[in-house]
């Protein structure tokens, strides 16, 4: 009895002595390898009451909600499976209708503060002399990053980032700054019409 036993108890002992010796460290944190194209851009149509590049990885698509108004777009990333959903607002001069649209860009981009735990704004002064307030939300929110950009008195166009993928946000890191990159400078190149009529 001792014979069948022996083995078995020196081999479970070894096993024991091995794997107190062994210095296991946990993995870094690591991101899924995403291989990125470059970033490369195209010109809005001129049927639009705004201009801007945008990029050529993205689909140009008429916005298809119930809401939907006549200039409002899409910028679907078939790679991403992301969207930039973008909204446009003729202001005529009205004064309180631009306080009602800030209020409601403002208003639109603090119901994520649930789930945010960081909310970044900014403001920033485009080559073309143009102004927008730029949010980043950080935490797993549905849309990452959010803008606008008016001249106050006749245009107001606004906009939003979202993945339609449950992917966490810290997986999406990668995608989530190329399409910010595609984004400033959608944002750096907006011009309104009435300033691409002027310089043809």
């Amino acid at each position: 009895m001792i014979k069948f036993f022996l083995p078995a108890i020196v081999f479970c002992s070894g096993v024991l002595l091995f794997s107190c010796t062994q210095n296991y460290l946990p993995k870094p944190k690591g991101y899924n390898r995403i291989d990125l194209p470059d970033h490369q851009y195209l010109n809005l149509p001129d049927t639009f009451p705004y201009a801007f590049q945008y990029s050529q990885h993205a689909r140009l698509l008429r916005d298809s909600s119930w809401i939907a108004e006549r200039y409002w777009v899409e910028l679907f990333y078939p790679y991403f499976i992301a969207n930039i959903e973008i909204t446009y607002k003729p202001l005529n001069g009205n004064s309180q209708r631009l306080e009602e649209y800030l209020n409601d860009a403002y208003k639109l981009t603090s119901k994520h503060q649930i789930k945010a735990y960081g909310i970044e704004e900014t403001v920033i002064r485009t080559p073309l002399g143009k102004t927008a307030v730029v949010a980043e939300l950080e935490g797993e929110v549905p849309s990452q990053f959010q803008f606008f950009i008016t001249d106050s008195t006749r245009h107001f166009l606004r906009g939003a980032l979202y993945f339609r993928t449950s992917q966490k946000n810290d997986s999406l890191a990668p995608s989530i700054d190329f399409i910010k990159k595609d984004i400033i400078h959608m944002l750096n190149t907006v011009r309104w019409r009435e300033e691409t009529s002027a310089t043809r």
